[in-house]
């Protein structure tokens, strides 16, 4: 049941972008860090994966700058998994481009650190420069707590080295 419940979740998360955007101009990202990077122990501290997705078309003036929405997913080292989607605001300051965001997901534990729920909610800050007309390269920090809503909660503070290319 969990597989499947993962699997229409996936769907649902990367479809989003990809039905409402035209084809041209979608902006993948690939990341590598680490994760719980705080970890006090030092046993649940293991590197990450993850995949990102945005369509810079969706992109949308509103009071808080330009927000649009953004899928994703990750996998740590220990065999733990997060799919998400959410929303990123996108503020640029000369060539460096700031980009936080907030995205609810499901976590799957695996092998890695009990988050207390499958519920997690996922902020981040990613500041990113352009290395060539549509490749960018960027260093994020993120945070990943259920908000006190599972069993228990100890949160993950993560850091990552991303590289997106718009096609």
């Amino acid at each position: 049941m969990k597989n499947v419940f993962i699997l229409v979740f996936t769907i649902c998360a990367f479809s989003n972008s990809f039905l409402i955007a035209d084809d041209s101009n979608n902006e993948i990202a690939f990341y590598t860090g680490q994760f719980d990077i705080k970890d006090e122990v030092g046993d649940d501290e293991t590197s990450l994966m993850g995949v990102e997705h945005r369509n810079p078309n969706l992109f949308r003036n509103t009071l808080f700058g330009k927000l649009a929405p953004v899928s994703g997913a990750f996998l740590t080292g220990k065999g733990a998994a997060y799919f998400y989607t959410g929303v990123e605001a996108q503020y640029e300051l000369g060539p460096v481009k700031f980009t936080p965001s907030f995205a609810p997901g499901y976590y799957e534990q695996g092998g890695g650190k009990n988050m207390g729920d499958v519920l997690e909610f996922k902020s981040e800050i990613k500041i990113g420069f352009d290395l060539f007309e549509n490749t960018n390269i960027g260093f994020s920090y993120s945070h990943l707590s259920n908000n006190d809503m599972g069993t228990v909660n100890p949160g993950s503070d993560n850091q990552s080295i991303t590289i997106s290319r718009k096609f």
